[in-house]
């Protein structure tokens, strides 16, 4: 093994990570969208501009979208503004080609939810955090 030190890494660092993981995967499968990474992120205001409801996403390499957050303000839950996101986002992707869109949620989070939107629980992570689940989902479109 050659001489090494481990520091934690700059975003410059972080660049060399990420770009050479897309390097590697272009070599193994070709990607299917250009360019290769496409967010889509939305939010919900209301009249004095306040975020009451937002999602982020990405759109990645080959049509998947990956949703990392969707978040509703508390007293706004149960409005709808969740579902109009979702399928807002789910819109977008499709029309760029999206067929899978995947996500996780915790069991005190929004699984019901996404299970009502046509997502299904394809992995279950026990005691994450401890006494709790972490539900990986998808959805094909």
């Amino acid at each position: 093994m050659r001489s090494y030190v481990t520091e934690e890494s700059t975003r410059e660092d972080n660049m060399v990570v990420n770009n050479g993981i897309v390097k590697y995967n272009l070599s193994k499968v070709p990607f299917t969208q250009e360019p290769y990474f496409i967010s889509i992120n939305r939010v919900i205001k209301g009249a004095n501009g306040e975020v009451l409801a937002g999602v982020n996403s990405l759109l990645y390499c080959w049509n998947c979208l990956a949703i990392d957050v969707l978040w509703v303000k508390e007293e706004c839950r149960k409005e709808g503004y969740g579902s109009v996101l979702l399928n807002e986002v789910e819109k977008i992707a499709k029309e760029k080609g999206c067929k899978l869109i995947h996500l996780d949620t915790f069991d005190f989070q929004a699984k019901d939810f996404y299970l009502k939107h046509g997502y299904e629980v394809f992995g279950v992570l026990d005691d994450c955090p401890i006494g709790h689940k972490r539900y990986y989902m998808k959805k094909n479109i």
